[in-house]
């Protein structure tokens, strides 16, 4: 199987575009992120309209091989297993009850509220990008280098400017060193 990405566009299906004037009028409307059933995000996006909920589903293209060796350029999710959802925390229940929705993100028994401006630069900026899916890093991470005249070599995210910085033991002589990498040369670390 190969993949491979070209630019994708940040969607708002039809039907949610013109929803989301409308709901927008309405005061509380916050941006959850609703977890759903494998492989059914743009099935619960059209159930979602139907329903009169704004929702965002920020999809990029990746190629894929066939088994026949045909490549076909296929729309995936950005984010798999979630839509984005824009309603009252008193309307999370028309989201529930959509087919495919297993829940909505929350702390505890509250629904968990994503940060507005995350979502709007999402929605204004993918469109103007290049992006694809990237395995989550968190400062502390053990990775691994897979690119690069350092690859194979595996050490512990220490933090990320504008490239990763890798911190790289030297076991034998007790020494470390700290390198600076690009996202695309690192891989969380698998045993």
């Amino acid at each position: 199987m190969s993949w491979g990405s070209s630019i994708g566009i940040a969607t708002v299906t039809p039907e949610c575009r013109e929803l989301a004037e409308a709901s927008n009028l309405e005061h509380g409307n916050e941006w959850y992120a609703a977890y759903t059933t494998p492989r059914h995000e743009k099935a619960v996006v059209r159930q979602l309209a139907l329903r009169e909920v704004e929702c965002f589903l920020p999809l990029y293209t990746s190629v894929r091989r066939w088994k026949n060796g045909c490549q076909v350029a296929v729309d995936r999710p950005l984010f798999p297993g979630y839509v984005f959802v824009h309603v009252p925390p008193r309307h999370s229940v028309r989201v529930l009850q959509a087919p495919g929705v297993v829940s909505i993100v929350s702390k505890g028994r509250t629904p968990a509220a994503l940060r507005a401006n995350e979502i709007e630069a999402l929605r204004a900026g993918l469109p103007h990008r290049y992006y694809e899916p990237h395995p989550y890093l968190a400062v502390g991470d053990k990775v691994r280098i897979v690119e690069g005249p350092l690859a194979g070599m595996a050490g512990v995210l220490l933090r990320r400017k504008s490239h990763y910085r890798v911190v790289l033991n030297l076991d034998l002589i007790l020494q470390s060193v700290a390198v600076e990498v690009g996202a695309d040369e690192i891989e969380p670390f698998r045993k």
